[in-house]
């Protein structure tokens, strides 16, 4: 990476940071220092950058709003690629378009200031657009998979337009979990009135209130079929496990706090998790979260 000073010049819609820090950049507040990370400010530019990084052989990840995600410790001699940047947002009638690096407040703020519900089951979700789409995040009643239209993004550095049948959305999954940027997507909302807007709203808040405070990953494991991971979890005595500075929350038996500890910790906790449960129950978790890089 010694030609990083030229990337610069090379790049001029591209916004570089040397010693990009995962701990500061993440919910879950561990992780080491990556060499590089790299913001395009455009669909365009996106593609031409992972064009160059692929060509080069260049190592390299993506992070949106840094939720859902567990970083290693280790230095990653590599380019993070951000959707920081990209944060075009309007509405073209029922149908809004937002950019990959929108976060779920300002979707839902600009949805509200056109008239426009159905994006309510995303309040207090730390994520962005591009993120939620990557995760299909969302609430039992509703994920991004239920809202969109199209979905851009670069593909082997070049930009393709994605229908939901080829985002091959499923249980907080994603073709683009395969290493695809989003940019961006087209997102279909309803008419409804700000009142109604309000109290959905309310409603889902209401029900996110009781999540633990502190840094998490969020929801770790995905919920098996027919059951809740949280609730295996608590079924098998595991809630206020530990690994050095990873807890397992006692209030919620699907986020594992991080108090002061290190990523190693926190993946050798959520590691516990898996075969205790698994040998108590029989039924293997999956992962939600994404370890990176």
């Amino acid at each position: 990476m010694a030609y990083f000073t030229e990337l610069p010049a090379r790049f001029p819609k591209v916004v570089w940071e040397r010693r990009f820090s995962f701990s500061a950049h993440t919910t879950i507040g561990c992780g080491g220092i990556a060499a590089f990370a790299a913001s395009p400010q455009d669909t365009e530019s996106m593609a031409e950058l992972l064009c160059f990084l692929r060509a080069e052989g260049v190592p390299h990840c993506f992070l949106g709003a840094g939720a859902n995600v567990l970083p290693s410790d280790d230095p990653f001699e590599g380019v993070v690629v951000r959707s920081d940047r990209l944060k075009t947002l309007y509405a073209d009638g029922e149908t809004i378009f937002a950019g990959a690096g929108v976060t779920g407040g300002a979707l839902l703020r600009f949805a509200c200031g056109h008239g426009l519900g159905g994006f309510e089951a995303f309040t207090g979700i730390p994520m962005t657009v591009g993120g939620g789409i990557t995760m299909n995040a969302g609430v039992s009643e509703e994920h991004f998979s239920d809202v969109a239209v199209t979905v851009i993004g670069v593909e082997r550095g070049k930009i393709r337009t994605f229908s939901v049948r080829d985002c091959a959305f499923s249980e907080k999954t994603s073709v683009f979990q395969s290493g695809i940027a989003v940019t961006g997507a087209y997102l279909k909302g309803r008419r409804a009135s700000l009142q109604e807007i309000s109290e959905r709203l309310g409603s889902f808040r209401k029900r996110r209130s009781h999540l633990p405070k502190g840094r998490s990953m969020g929801c770790v494991f995905v919920n098996p079929k027919g059951d809740f991971a949280g609730r295996l979890v608590e079924r098998c005595g595991l809630k206020g496990a530990r690994v050095g500075g990873a807890v397992v929350s006692e209030e919620h038996g699907n986020f594992i706090l991080n108090e002061g500890g290190s990523a190693a910790d926190v993946a050798a906790l959520i590691d516990l998790v898996k075969r205790e449960v698994y040998r108590q129950t029989g039924i293997l978790l999956r992962e939600e979260i994404r370890r990176i890089p």
